[in-house]
């Protein structure tokens, strides 16, 4: 029982380091989002922080109101690619551990 013991401790020391680098990866990622078939391009960081805008020199001087709908859009774009791209890095972790329903790693 001893030998069982301190083998799923170190798994899951290693499961924790495995998680913090992940975690590391994801704070480092840079994510484009766009909208309006590409005439507005934003870029945003591992932390949901918007990095960047682009925004095409045709958009200028258009109707405001279609340019912040096309910004917004954008910014979603990107954030849902970071939320998809982050459960891909994060689900190889928890393979093989039966959590109950609701519970997310880390806690």
């Amino acid at each position: 029982m001893k030998g069982g013991l301190g083998n799923m401790m170190k798994q899951a020391q290693k499961m924790q380091e495995d998680m913090q680098k992940a975690q590391q990866e994801i704070a480092d990622m840079r994510i484009d989002g766009q909208s309006g078939g590409g005439l507005v391009k934003v870029t945003m960081n591992g932390q949901h922080e918007l990095v960047k805008v682009a925004i095409d020199d045709s958009l200028v001087g258009d109707d405001k109101d279609m340019l912040e709908d096309l910004i917004a859009a954008a910014v979603n774009d990107a954030s849902q690619k970071l939320a998809a791209a982050s459960a891909e890095k994060m689900s190889g972790l928890t393979n093989g551990i039966d959590l109950p329903p609701g519970m997310k790693l880390p806690f």
